[in-house]
């Protein structure tokens, strides 16, 4: 008899263990890990950040749990729920492919929460952790990006509060039963819509950490004996079928245990969406290979793939008039013209004195997209883009990005990933500091204790 898929994806992450892991899931994870921690640490100085704080401090802000960036304890809870806002703010978070998602963002918000406050080691810590990337993951790929975005719903809200509440159910030690519960509970709060895009609202910045928040109350009262359904995957008013109207079941499943997500997720190297990252790579590649000015180009037009259309290019006038920082990191006009004009695009590209400067203004009304079903064969297992740039005089020059830097086929090197997390953490910890974190997170499978490691933070 076939196992229903709640059943079978609760059974075998809670019987993963860190002994299971291969070599090369545990080194990502703790590579995923410091990225997740450099953008967290640098979003606590955002805007969008400060209201959670200020919140945790009204609501009494008692509690022994770590907030990044911030010399503020809180309940773990709200721990999660700061860390996971933080981290999405600046559009630096990791994303996995297939599913179109940020999974650190939850899972990692809620799996440092949560092993700090039970004294979890270091190996718990990046077992709940491979856990949790494969959960949000595989939902996220089972509904299908297109299908979901479709209906409203953005993935790191809804499959992470499923991705969140494994990472914690594993951490608290709650039994196979109790995980299928904290599952049904964790489908009873998945949320989070796609409505910012209208006006730039902050939102979508929230929704990682509400995921956080949310899964960790899963888990908690699946553990006091709250009942979940236990078909809230599969069942016909289940997640998969609420949530989209083509979804592929299978996906929950297929190569389980043996196709680790952690190892299918990518880092971004540009403060943006990540259906912007192939196309400002492509521009870049023209500026290199081309040294284009500014002034020499006529037109730009980007081939993109039709999943990104409505979060970064439509509605077209909207898209070339940014008028917050949300609406440049979701502007396909803003990232190509920053990119052609400073060569770069990174967190002082997409900031408020930027949306104002005449020279992005004028380059942004140039720029075009063009869909390409050429781009969609692989998709979302590939987000490919090309650009094509006409110069003054009408020569044409173009370029096309396969796997964008960051991509598992493109991996940023460790090097490469120290010298951004270095880069985002030093805005708030000393240089020393920085260091002394690095070196923990690459020797987290030895720490006894996340308690020992968060007091560095």
């Amino acid at each position: 008899m076939e196992i229903p898929l709640t059943r079978h994806l609760a059974s075998f992450c809670h019987n993963l263990r860190y002994d299971h892991l291969p070599a090369e899931a545990v080194d990502r994870t703790k590579y995923f890990f410091l990225d997740y921690l450099g953008v967290a640490v640098r979003g606590s100085l955002s805007d969008s950040s400060q209201p959670l704080y200020h919140l945790i401090a009204d609501l009494g802000g008692s509690g022994t749990a770590t907030i990044l960036g911030r010399s503020q304890r809180a309940a773990f809870t709200y721990a999660a729920l700061a860390n996971g806002t933080s981290a999405h703010s600046i559009e630096l978070d990791d994303t996995h492919q297939g599913g179109s998602i940020h999974l650190g963002v939850s899972v990692f918000s809620t799996a440092l929460a949560v092993a700090e406050h039970v004294g979890a080691n270091g190996k718990d810590l990046i077992a709940a952790s491979v856990a949790g990337f494969e959960v949000a993951a595989r939902l996220a790929m089972a509904l299908r990006p297109k299908e979901h975005y479709m209906r409203g719903f953005h993935p790191t809200a809804t499959c992470g509060t499923f991705g969140s509440a494994m990472a914690a159910a594993k951490l608290l030690g709650l039994s196979e039963a109790q995980l299928v519960s904290a599952f049904g509970i964790a489908g009873s709060q998945a949320a989070g819509s796609m409505e910012f895009l209208t006006d730039g609202a902050w939102t979508k910045r929230l929704h990682p950490g509400w995921a956080a928040f949310s899964g960790i109350h899963a888990a908690l009262l699946a553990r006091e004996g709250f009942v979940g359904p236990a078909t809230i995957i599969e069942g016909k008013d289940g997640f998969l079928k609420a949530y989209s109207l083509h979804a592929d079941p299978g996906k929950v499943t297929d190569g389980l245990g043996e196709d680790f997500q952690m190892l299918q997720t990518a880092v971004k190297p540009h403060s943006c969406c990540r259906y912007t990252q192939a196309p400002i790579d492509a521009t870049l590649q023209l500026v290199k290979e081309h040294d284009l000015q500014p002034e020499d180009v006529q037109k730009i037009t980007i081939g993109m793939l039709e999943t990104g259309v409505p979060v970064i290019c439509e509605p077209a006038e909207r898209k070339r008039r940014p008028v917050s920082i949300v609406d440049a990191q979701f502007s396909l006009p803003f990232g190509i013209a920053v990119a052609l004009i400073k060569r770069r695009a990174g967190l002082e590209e997409f900031s408020l004195p930027m949306l104002n400067e005449p020279l992005i203004q004028e380059i942004m009304a140039k720029v075009s997209y063009a869909r390409d079903p050429e781009l969609e064969k692989n998709y979302p297992r590939e987000w490919p883009a090309w650009a094509r740039a006409t110069l003054k005089g009408g020569h044409e020059v173009f370029a096309h990005v396969r796997f964008p830097k960051g991509d598992p086929e493109n991996p940023l090197s460790w090097e490469e990933l120290m010298t951004k997390y270095h880069g985002l953490a030093e805005a708030v910890w000393t240089k020393d500091k920085v260091s002394r974190v690095q070196a923990a997170v690459q020797a987290m499978e030895h720490e006894t204790s996340v308690k020992n490691f968060t007091k560095l933070l």
